[in-house]
């Protein structure tokens, strides 16, 4: 089975009880605006060739089969799933974040510009992931992953996180109706704003989500600054997308484990 391209964070993967990977839209079997590691049978890519690339990143990270690699049916909500076993993937439960203290079960978040975080604490043995689009992100996906992995027994000091491909500062332009909620709830997000043409504004949800992350009281957050939109051939992209009149596009795979 073929091994796509995929990129670690460096404190993730100095841990060897973990496997984690980044993954974008390089090394898979699908077609045309598929083309060709897309895991999001969200899309409308033949579903056949979802599943096989779902097997592709299962094996990747060293999981069973593709039905270890675990995805929610995500609405952009900070609701958190504890994962126990493997699911059929029609029953799969909403929610955007996951956590599990069980081996062998991959926690993976679906994205195509929003931020994937994922989350260790390797002396508890709790892994976390969160799809922290900018809703998520407002309504407290972050914090409410930590505050359930605390629930099995993580301790915030000890949890890594790592947040992967998404839009950039430089990439994520935004209007008063959003930026507006993020400075009512937290006014130092005002910083995590660069003014741009007219009422626009640049987010920096990066620095957004490294600050929610810092006052959960997690130590170590590392970003891989990867931006998802400029980079049309590693990453799939909504915004590209909807920028380029393409039918339709798909999904990049953010991926935990415990060994």
């Amino acid at each position: 089975m073929m091994t796509p391209p995929f990129l670690r964070a460096p404190r993730l993967a100095s841990i060897d009880t973990l496997s984690h990977g980044f993954f974008g839209r390089e090394g898979g079997v699908s077609s045309g605006v598929y083309d060709s590691l897309n895991v999001g049978p969200g899309s409308k890519d033949r579903r056949e060739d979802v599943m096989k690339n779902r097997e592709i990143v299962a094996h990747t990270i060293g999981a069973v089969d593709g039905k270890h690699l675990i995805s929610l049916y995500q609405t952009h909500s900070p609701d958190v799933v504890t994962i126990t076993e493997p699911f059929d993937w029609e029953s799969r439960p909403y929610g955007d974040a996951m956590i599990t203290t069980q081996k062998g079960l991959a926690l993976c978040i679906l994205t195509a510009d929003c931020t994937p975080v994922l989350f260790a604490d390797p002396v508890a043995g709790v892994i976390g992931v969160a799809h922290a689009g900018w809703k998520g992100a407002l309504a407290g996906v972050l914090e409410n992953t930590v505050a359930a992995m605390e629930r099995e027994g993580a301790s915030a000091e000890n949890i890594l996180a790592a947040i992967g491909p998404s839009l950039s500062p430089g990439s994520f332009e935004v209007g008063p109706d959003l930026k507006t909620p993020f400075v009512q709830k937290h006014a130092w997000a005002e910083s995590c704003f660069t003014a741009g043409d007219g009422d626009r504004s640049w987010f920096d949800i990066w620095s957004f989500c490294e600050r929610i992350l810092s006052d959960c009281g997690i130590k170590s957050v590392e970003s891989l600054g990867e931006d998802s939109l400029t980079q049309p051939n590693r990453y799939f992209s909504n915004r590209y997308c909807v920028k380029h009149k393409l039918s339709d596009y798909g999904r990049n795979a953010s991926v935990i484990m415990l060994r």
